[in-house]
């Protein structure tokens, strides 16, 4: 009898939980993980090549893999860095998905064909300097990245990707939970500023830190948004509070167009 009681309960908690989840919408997202390739380069040629490999070997190989949505980003060309940096952003579903994609790629023909010229350049003539890879995890208040939608042309858009970095991992935590239950995210949603994902930096240099990345139709759209930023009620009232304080040591800005050949 116990055990027959102890089944209808629990039968009966599984049909109220689907009732709720019916009632109510499907269950929160998971947490997406993101990569960001930061590739340096050093002058035009490099820069063709890489945007050669992009284009017709890297994003369609991965659009094959299951990833319908791949960004390619470089300086701005007021930027000291114009002309230095290419970032590439890819979003993944899972972590697991996140540690196949080599592996998937390896094993695309198409992919290794097109591809050839950069994946198998000789040492002695490489076509990038150096990159750096950067994963992170979604924020919980953001669990998945949002694509834009502009009519500007793309060599007008402005995309702002943002590094904070923390002193300590708890200054860290902080901040993210000032993105999350303080409210930040809603502030950047409520001035216009599209923000397509705030992450945590699961690996990579500059740690402990966070990064997230805003867009805009164009730089006056930019810059009216962070003016309405800095002068919302909501910012003044959280950037004062006393459990908020300290927990950047070090922010970094990146101003951005997105490649023509982009996803978004």
């Amino acid at each position: 009898m116990k055990r027959i009681t102890f089944l209808r309960t629990s039968a009966t908690i599984f049909l109220i939980i689907s009732f709720l989840n019916l009632s109510f919408g499907k269950s929160p997202a998971k947490q997406m993980y993101y990569e960001i390739k930061m590739y340096r380069i050093g002058g035009t040629t490099q820069e063709s090549r890489m945007d050669t490999y992009l284009k017709d070997a890297y994003i369609p190989a991965m659009h094959r893999a299951g990833i319908s949505t791949i960004g390619v980003f470089k300086p701005v060309e007021q930027d000291t860095a114009f002309g230095k940096f290419v970032y590439v952003f890819v979003p993944f579903k899972t972590l697991e998905q996140y540690l196949e994609i080599e592996s998937k790629l390896a094993k695309d023909i198409t992919y290794m064909t097109a591809g050839k010229e950069f994946i198998d350049a000789p040492y002695n003539d490489p076509p990038f300097a150096r990159y750096e890879n950067i994963l992170m995890k979604a924020f919980a208040l953001m669990p998945e990245f949002k694509v834009p939608s502009f009519t500007t042309p793309m060599s007008e858009r402005i995309y702002e990707l943002r590094s904070y970095e923390s002193a300590t991992e708890a200054k860290a935590t902080k901040k993210i939970e000032m993105f999350n239950e303080g409210g930040e995210i809603g502030i950047f949603e409520k001035i216009g500023a599209n923000p397509v994902f705030f992450g945590q930096v699961l690996m990579g240099s500059k740690m402990p830190r966070l990064m997230y990345l805003t867009t805009y139709a164009n730089m006056k759209a930019h810059d009216d948004c962070w003016a309405a930023f800095r002068n919302h009620a909501d910012w003044k009232r959280l950037s004062t509070m006393d459990e908020y304080k300290n927990t950047v040591s070090k922010a970094n800005p990146y101003l951005l167009h997105p490649a023509s050949y982009s996803d978004f």
